[in-house]
């Protein structure tokens, strides 16, 4: 049986900030609404793991409590519970990345994007679950299981941020952090009916072994509505010495969204692009209903395409990740003791990767850099791109990753993303925003692509979006029942 929300627990990020500002609700009051989300639900999805005890949790909601009973300075997210995903340090609470190599792993030290939301006064109450470091746009692992998708529980929950997004849905959390190399972001947060950002490379920085070649990946937030995804990116964003790549801009700024009229703005629908990333019958067509809300606002919505060869483009595409990847993974590989331990799709990344040259990597760049000119030049005609979240609604979670689409075989094992990875290539900020469901009720996501760097402009089109199509509100998963 469904299960009600309560006030506490139904509240959204920005709402909840005020009111425990205002101490018009408790750090234990919304501790314990969050628990008890998580009570009823993460034994059925399996959403969030490394779950702390209840009772330390508690007490480090009095003492946030306390804190603002005398007057003490607090941050932005002061008393909200939260749950990382499990790719992220955070010191003291076991960090597996989904391997059984790093099953029993406590780090002493967070990450530096967990050093800010300790900062912005976040309570840790576990890790969200993900795949093994993060390959795939589907939750499970070894060490921490699967997770469900809340609208339909024998279906994926997509991924890497699969538990993020899950948690998210089932209102276990008023916020999440995720990351995206191709789609990790936007796949769950389409299939979970929630929104997720990938920013421009730089934007939210990170500690990475090589500082000068950065990866594709970055790290983003998650929300259920476009402010507190705001919330959450001005939390995580701004310039830090240890990442000399990031971004100067002070992540303040993305702290309000201005409600814009978006009458006169161009927006390109990316489709499929051109056949290059078939989709499931149903995906196109949801998609481009959900785009028909753009023209409602005023803007002109006309069909797009990145005049270049998506094949060549995808080639880059799978040796530019085998060499980030496996580069990252090799030492686990060339140990005998833990190369067994390593999944499938870990070690055909590796063993792509040692049959690279480093020409072979240049080459990719360069197909890279043609690749992002070719989609830059659309920017003359177009202010947006819109394009689905996935190719496929929500797959059998049995089911390791879509093996065929629409008649064409899947060659690799992330094949099936190609239309978020092709646009995880421009390094262009995009988010997801729910753009509806199936007739048998699997949701879908709609990416909002703007100019690299203009992340803001992202945000004020899904504000206006989101304003029109509410669908985050309106169609709660079945587990928790009606609005």
């Amino acid at each position: 049986m469904a299960q009600v929300l309560g006030d506490v627990a139904r509240l959204g990020a920005v709402e909840l900030g005020a009111a425990i500002g205002a101490r018009e609700v408790s750090c234990v009051e919304v501790m314990t609404a969050c628990l008890g989300q998580v009570e009823a639900f993460n034994g059925t999805v399996n959403a969030i793991v490394a779950l702390q005890d209840a009772d330390d949790l508690l007490a480090q909601a009095q003492a946030k409590d306390d804190d603002l009973a005398v007057g003490r300075p607090c941050g932005p997210l002061h008393g909200f519970p939260h749950a990382v995903k499990d790719l992220q340090m955070v010191a003291g609470v076991r960090s597996t990345q989904g391997s059984p190599i790093f099953r029993d792993f406590v780090p002493d030290a967070d990450s530096l994007p967990v050093e800010r939301l300790r900062r912005a006064g976040v309570i840790f109450i576990g890790k969200t679950n993900t795949p093994e470091f993060g390959l795939g746009s589907h939750t499970f692992n070894a060490v921490h299981g699967l997770t469900r998708n809340p609208y339909d529980l024998a279906r994926s929950a997509g991924g890497s941020s699969g538990g993020a997004a899950v948690a998210l849905a089932l209102r276990m959390v008023p916020l999440a952090d995720g990351s995206d190399y191709g789609g990790s972001l936007r796949n769950p947060a389409g299939w979970n009916n929630v929104l997720g950002f990938r920013p421009s490379i730089g934007r939210v920085p990170v500690l990475a072994r090589d500082e000068w070649l950065p990866s594709m990946g970055v790290t983003g937030p998650m929300a259920r509505s476009v402010d507190d995804l705001a919330l959450l990116l001005s939390v995580l964003a701004g310039f830090d010495a240890r990442a000399p790549l990031s971004l100067e801009a002070d992540g303040a700024a993305f702290a309000g969204v201005a409600r814009r009229d978006m009458t006169g703005r161009r927006v390109g629908w990316l489709g499929d692009f051109g056949g290059a990333a078939p989709c499931e019958s149903g995906v196109l067509e949801l998609c481009s209903a959900a785009s028909e809300t753009f023209e409602a606002l005023g803007c002109v919505v006309e069909p797009a395409s990145v005049a270049y060869d998506h094949e060549r483009a995808w080639q880059a595409f799978l040796t530019l990740r085998a060499w980030q990847t496996g580069s990252t993974l090799l030492p686990h590989y060339q140990d005998p003791a833990t190369r067994d331990l390593l999944k499938p799709e870990a070690v055909s990344e590796i063993e792509k990767g040692l049959s690279l040259s480093a020409f072979d990597v240049t080459a990719a760049s360069v197909v890279r850099s043609e690749w992002t000119a070719a989609a830059r030049r659309l920017w003359g005609r177009f202010d947006y791109l819109v394009a689905p979240t996935a190719q496929v609604f929500p797959f059998d979670a049995d089911a390791r990753w879509p093996r065929e689409i629409a008649g064409r075989t899947m060659r690799t094992y992330h094949e099936w993303m190609k239309g978020v990875c092709l646009v995880s290539l421009t390094g262009c900020p995009s988010l997801a925003m729910p753009a509806g469901f199936s007739p048998s009720g699997l949701p879908m996501g709609l990416q909002i692509i703007a100019p690299a760097h203009q992340e803001m402009a992202c945000l004020e089109l899904a504000a206006a979006y989101e304003a029109a199509s509410p669908w985050t509100e309106t169609r709660l998963p079945p587990l928790i029942g009606p609005t």
